[in-house]
């Protein structure tokens, strides 16, 4: 029987593991287990630093089954097909400098059509990671929104940190007391909260890292509404007001 290498992303502890009984205790009845099994030692360390993609198994599935609603960590991606859920959520965050003015954004996408656009939460004396973890947790409301409204939604965020955060690394957070080995869990607070919600939808939600600045259009809206959010000093969160000016928008100074 040839080896396999086992890879714990979300576990008791993680790593790379060559033993099935030593992979099993450490995912067995773990909240939300992430993990997946590799033929080359190779491919299984390159796995465990990308991250989780969607065919790593929970820990409800045997090894290498079952598939993931949530792209938690996942590879960038470079296009966006809207056609493919009802509703396509963009988010980014500014800051200018880092630390600095802070603002998020948001564009959100009904099918083809851009539907809505939003900006806010500036803070004066922010960081880029605090305005990325705010504008997903902002999506994951309007997320939360469309999936009572029985839609199928995409969350889409360039900040893999943010991602990791909230849909991964804060599971292992929790289980500790929301404590990890290396110190201090910096932005705390709005990691706990959209943690939180992102648990209750999880199943109906999915959440990708798409490649920043690269024209895709829905994520440099999300980027210009945080520069928008830091030039009007707008601490609440904001619907930019209709009609949309695209290519007005797109001018504006990227983040």
């Amino acid at each position: 029987m040839a080896k396999k290498f086992y890879v714990v992303w979300v576990g008791r502890d993680t790593g790379v593991f060559t033993s099935w009984p030593q992979t099993h205790k450490l995912i067995d009845k773990f909240p939300k287990a992430r993990y997946k099994s590799f033929p080359t030692r190779e491919e299984a360390e390159a796995a465990f630093v990308n991250g989780p993609s969607f065919s790593a198994a929970s820990s409800s599935s045997k090894p290498g089954a079952g598939s993931a609603k949530t792209a938690k960590g996942s590879q960038s991606l470079t296009a966006v097909d809207h056609t493919k859920f009802d509703v396509s959520i963009y988010c980014d965050g500014g800051c200018d400098p880092n630390p600095g003015k802070s603002g998020s954004g948001v564009a959100v996408y009904h099918k083809t059509e851009l539907a809505e656009l939003w900006y806010g939460l500036y803070n004066p004396m922010g960081t880029n990671n605090t305005a990325e973890l705010n504008a997903l947790y902002q999506s994951l409301l309007i997320a939360d929104e469309v999936i009572k409204r029985g839609e199928t939604v995409h969350v889409l965020c360039d900040s893999k940190y943010s991602i990791d955060s909230i849909t991964n690394w804060a599971f292992g957070w929790k289980a500790k007391g929301w404590t990890k080995k290396s110190g201090e869990i910096k932005n705390l607070a709005i990691i706990q909260q959209a943690h939180e919600l992102f648990v209750t939808i999880s199943e109906k939600v999915v959440v990708s890292h798409v490649k920043a600045h690269i024209g895709i259009e829905g994520n440099e809206l999300a980027d210009r509404m945080s520069i928008v959010a830091i030039d009007r000093c707008d601490v609440a969160f904001c619907r930019y007001p209709e009609p949309v000016e695209l290519s007005a928008i797109l001018a504006l100074r990227a983040g």
